[in-house]
């Protein structure tokens, strides 16, 4: 059977607007709609049925008639009128059975969701479809019965033309990764959902006071909700780098919350210098995306004077976060001021520089963090050590590590659980009295 007999036998069988035709014959021709293919080839349907009416075939008015209940021709009612002086009454006309005359009703459709669409900043987007389980069935039901070849779902014909024209009127682009809004479409209900997915700004932030935390630390005991313990504030530190970075973004962008991601972080009493620890922000929801990063970023440094200063802001993307949390092992540079117990001498400060660097460090998880990480013994190594005397009891170390190294630990012993230590290597209780962070090295640049 050749295409022009299986586009008669459907409309024979059922009724079918052009849409419905010409997307079981899609991948035929090119440069063609499926509106503009069903159309020819209802017409030339008309001309075969009228070549059989004139050859006194008596299918040729039969199937005119067909033509115009089924396929709603205009071409095979003019014929019949013309040939039999036959007016078919529109009461005579059906819906699609395929669409039940949905494409028709596009245009209105698109107008409802360009409006939704104008509450939000966007510029890239793409258009899913949702479909009643009836009309999904039916729908490969018929493919199933006529043996379609070379056609389009009606599934993707839908999410085509509903995206092409929200490009055309609105200038922005389908994109199929990672569009900045997902337009999910129900075109026989109406339903429109919109999927805003979230924006994201990297860049690097420098802490400079050793007071704060890195994330919002949520009370202990309320879990958040406020109680007499917090003061009612639900958290244990009135301010983080997080919230002095984020809060401002979040009320520019217009979005419903933030998440904080960063490359490690450092203890609450511990300063990020150097050129700052590489962070994005991830902002749920936005409606605003066309932000000025350079004024964003001087607005927080101003609010954040003196406690947190950030740079390079600029966009990024899940890609870049996933970079981000992989890049938590990267070499980290340290500045640390010790104190020991007792006095030490330079050779036994040379005796650290020699021994621990260039050495795998074996930690078991801190007495100060097993409530919060499980106990496993973890392997950091150690690039190089640089000591310099302070006093008769102190030093000041620089530690070029593994990241993920607990420096803290690496000077006391931490009850033996680091070994080799600085406290172990002189047989010295060494603590911390300073801790600063010179350096993440991570490729953060797109």
């Amino acid at each position: 059977m050749d295409f022009l007999e299986n586009a008669l036998e459907m409309v024979r069988k059922y009724s079918l607007c052009d849409h419905c035709l010409g997307r079981h014959f899609a991948l035929l021709g090119y440069n063609l709609e499926n509106k503009n293919r069903g159309h020819a080839l209802k017409v030339v349907l008309v001309l075969q049925s009228c070549k059989s009416y004139l050859e006194k075939n008596p299918i040729g008015a039969n199937d005119l008639k067909i033509l115009v209940k089924n396929a709603f021709s205009n071409e095979a009612k003019q014929a019949l009128k013309h040939l039999e002086k036959t007016d078919l009454t529109e009461n005579q006309l059906k819906n699609c059975f395929l669409c039940d005359n949905t494409f028709q009703k596009l245009e209105n459709l698109i107008q409802i969701i360009l409006k939704r669409l104008s509450n939000y900043e966007y510029t890239t987007f793409l258009v899913g479809i949702e479909l009643p389980v009836e009309f999904e069935e039916r729908n490969d039901e018929f493919k199933s019965y006529f043996n379609i070849l070379y056609g389009e779902s009606i599934r993707h014909e839908f999410a085509r033309l509903i995206g092409k024209r929200i490009a055309e009127l609105s200038g922005k682009i389908t994109e199929y990764k990672k569009p900045d809004i997902s337009i999910i479409v129900n075109p026989f209900t109406l339903k429109i959902r919109l999927q805003i997915n979230p924006l994201f700004v990297a860049g690097r932030y420098k802490k400079l006071v050793r007071t704060i935390p890195q994330s919002k630390w949520h009370c202990t005991k309320c879990r958040g909700k406020g109680c007499t313990n917090c003061n009612g504030t639900g958290k244990l530190y009135d301010e983080s780098v997080e919230e002095l970075t984020s809060e401002l973004l979040l009320k520019i962008s217009e979005g419903e919350k933030t998440k904080f991601h960063a490359s490690g972080r450092e203890d609450i009493d511990a300063r990020m210098l150097g050129n700052g620890r590489p962070f994005v922000i991830e902002v749920s929801k936005p409606k605003n995306r066309f932000l000025d990063l350079d004024l964003l970023q001087l607005k927080i440094n101003k609010s954040a004077t003196g406690k947190v200063e950030i740079s390079n802001l600029k966009f990024a993307n899940k890609d870049f976060v996933r970079r981000l949390k992989k890049g938590e092992s990267a070499k980290k540079e340290y500045r640390v001021l010790i104190e020991f117990e007792k006095e030490v001498s330079e050779s036994s400060l040379c005796l650290i520089e020699d021994k621990l660097t260039e050495t795998m460090i074996k930690q078991q998880t801190p007495i100060r963090v097993l409530h919060r990480r499980a106990d496993l013994i973890r392997e950091r190594y150690i690039y190089s050590v640089k000591v310099k005397t302070v006093s008769p009891k102190r030093a000041e170390l620089e530690i070029l590590c593994q990241g993920g190294l607990y420096v803290k630990e690496l000077v006391s012993g931490d009850e033996g659980r680091t070994m080799p230590s600085v406290s172990s290597l002189l047989e010295n209780q060494a603590k911390t009295l300073e801790l600063d962070v010179l350096n993440v090295m991570l490729n953060d640049k797109k």
